[in-house]
C-alpha cells in the first residue's frame, strides 16, 4: 500500500471542506447565468449508456449534435458523444462536428472486473476505430484491498496500449480514470485513489460511473479538485477534473461549476480540463437559458 496523502503532504478536513461548500451553495445563484450555463454545455460529455443502445439509437443521438448549430446557431457544441466502445465506429461514420470527440468507456465498463488482457483488448479496440477519449475505472478489486500496485499498473498499461494505438494514426488520445467515489466512500480514499490515477497517466479524475448508488457528490468533487490542485503545485502537471452520475439540473451543473472555479480557478473552467458526464442534463441547461421547456437531446 502506498501511502498517498503523505507523499503529497495532504490530508482532506471534512469539517473545513463543509464549510466551503456551504458558502458555495449560498452563492450558487451567481453561477446560473447564460454565459456560465453555455460554457457547462460546452464542457458535456453527451451520454448514452443504455443496455438498450443500438447503431440506430446512437445515429440518431449523433446526427441531433450534427443539426444543433442550425437551430441554436449562438451556442457551442457539447465536447463528445460518449457511449460503449462498441460505437466509437459508428459516432465516426456518421458525426460532422469536428469539435466533438468521440469518448468511449471501455476496460469492462462499469465494474473493471476482468482480465487484464481484455480490458487493454477493448480499449485498443474503441481507439483503432476512432475514440478520442477513454473512460476506464479504476481497478477497486486491487484498490479496496490495498494492491495499489496493481491498481496503478492496470491505468499504465491502459495509457501504453491506447497512445500506440493512436500513435499508428498520427493523433494522441484523452485517459479518463473512474474512480467511483461512492464505493470509495471516505474522504481519504478519495484521495489516495486521485493520486494513484494522477501519478498513473489519467489527463482526467472521474467521480463516478453513474452506475451505482452513490454517483457525483459534492464533497467528492471538493476533494478531487484539491487533489489535482495539490498535483499540479508539485509536479506543474494539469490534470482535468469529470463529475459524473446524479448530476441532471442547470443547478447541479452550476454547484459542480462553482467548485472547479472556487478550488482550481479560471484556467480548469474549459473543456480541456473540466467536462460533465451527462445523459439528462443537456435538455435542461438549454430549458434554464431559454427559459421554456426545450428537448433537443
Amino acid at each position: 500500500m502506498i501511502d498517498y496523502l503523505k507523499k503529497y503532504g495532504y490530508t482532506p478536513d471534512a469539517e473545513e471542506i463543509n464549510r466551503s461548500l456551504a458558502i458555495l451553495a449560498e452563492s450558487r445563484d451567481n453561477f446560473l447565468n447564460e454565459q456560465v450555463l453555455k460554457d457547462c454545455f460546452s464542457m458535456m460529455d453527451l451520454t448514452t449508456l443504455k443496455t438498450q443502445d443500438t447503431d440506430k439509437s446512437v445515429t440518431k443521438l449523433v446526427e441531433k449534435v450534427n443539426a444543433f448549430h442550425d437551430t441554436y446557431p449562438t451556442y457551442p457544441n457539447p465536447a463528445s458523444i460518449c457511449v460503449y466502445s462498441n460505437f466509437a465506429k459508428t459516432i465516426k461514420a456518421v458525426k460532422t462536428a469536428d469539435d466533438v470527440h468521440i469518448t468511449v468507456v471501455s476496460a469492462c465498463f462499469p465494474s473493471s472486473q476482468s482480465f487484464l488482457e481484455v480490458k487493454l483488448r477493448e480499449c485498443e479496440l474503441a481507439v483503432e476505430q476512432g475514440a478520442d477519449e477513454v473512460d476506464i475505472v479504476l481497478a477497486l478489486n486491487a484498490f479496496m484491498e490495498g494492491d495499489h500496485e496493481r491498481a496503478s499498473e492496470e491505468i499504465l498499461a491502459v495509457r501504453k496500449v491506447i497512445d500506440a494505438a493512436a500513435a499508428k494514426q498520427n493523433r494522441t488520445v484523452t485517459l479518463k480514470v473512474i474512480l467511483e467515489t461512492g464505493l470509495l466512500v471516505t474522504p481519504e480514499n478519495i484521495a489516495n485513489a486521485s493520486f494513484l490515477a494522477m501519478e498513473s497517466g489519467a489527463d482526467f479524475i472521474k467521480t463516478s460511473t453513474g452506475k451505482v448508488d452513490v454517483n457525483a457528490t459534492p464533497m467528492a468533487a471538493y476533494v478531487m479538485c484539491e487533489c489535482i490542485a495539490t498535483f499540479y503545485k508539485m509536479t506543474g502537471i494539469k490534470i482535468g477534473f469529470k463529475p459524473a452520475g446524479g448530476m441532471s439540473t442547470a443547478a447541479d451543473a452550476a454547484s459542480y461549476y462553482s467548485i472547479v472555479a472556487t478550488v482550481l480557478g479560471k484556467e480548469w473552467l474549459n473543456k480541456n480540463l473540466f467536462r460533465f458526464g451527462v445523459s439528462r442534463m443537456a435538455n435542461n441547461l438549454l430549458s434554464e437559458i431559454e427559459q421554456k421547456t426545450i428537448t433537443v437531446f
